[in-house]
């Protein structure tokens, strides 16, 4: 594998945040081919079921394969158990999906949050299948070095979703700042157990413009 390649895998950077009612998921849009960058708008948060969202860092196709292989398997869940799959369950799905393909590994870093019966639920899954429970929050990607000194000198328990939202873009807009692979708008997925909400281009911009990275 050369090298500008490895690099088109690094550019990237994802958030999740856990606040009082539920899960925020956000990201950055730029996806990049070594030094060129590929496209401006970039998805990198996918809804997998009704309450369950994935973000993606790493191999765009990769990324989205594996998207549509968890939105299928969760429907096919639901349809079999009568009952939505839980946030945990979804993200040990992925990660025996990733562990069983070691020898040929999907190029990946990935995030799973939510809202089920037993509340907020929030997990990052690396590329070789390993899982592990964040309770407070979790960054990926390029950036997330820049976005993790934002994110944990301003996070506090019990936070409102005005607060969660204002503070995941404000550690995403930090990482675009510093990291080459982070650039362009800012996507933000708000989950709670009454809805999946995607925050558009123009509302964080009327409402958090003048937040500093």
């Amino acid at each position: 594998m050369n090298q500008q390649y490895q690099e088109s895998l690094k550019g990237t950077t994802t958030a999740g945040l856990v606040f009082e009612e539920g899960v925020i998921l956000a990201s950055e849009m730029r996806a990049t081919m070594g030094y060129m960058i590929a496209t401006k708008k970039a998805k990198k948060i996918y809804q997998i079921a009704d309450r369950i969202g994935m973000t993606t860092a790493g191999g765009v196709g990769d990324a989205q394969q594996l998207a549509r292989l968890m939105t299928v398997e969760c429907s096919l869940y639901e349809i079999r158990r009568g009952r939505p799959m839980t946030v945990g369950a979804a993200a040990t799905l992925l990660s025996n999906i990733l562990n069983n393909n070691r020898y040929y590994p999907y190029y990946v870093q990935l995030l799973v949050g939510g809202v089920d019966e037993r509340g907020p639920n929030l997990f990052a899954v690396d590329a070789l299948g390993g899982a592990s429970r964040e309770e407070e929050l979790v960054a990926t990607g390029s950036g997330s070095p820049m976005a993790y000194g934002v994110l944990e000198d301003r996070y506090r328990k019990g936070m409102k979703e005005e607060e969660a939202v204002a503070l995941a873009v404000r550690g995403v807009r930090a990482a675009i700042k510093r990291d080459a692979g982070s650039g362009e708008g800012i996507h933000v997925v708000v989950i709670t157990k009454d809805s999946y909400r995607e925050i558009t281009d123009q509302e964080i911009t009327e409402k958090y413009a003048t937040i500093p990275a």
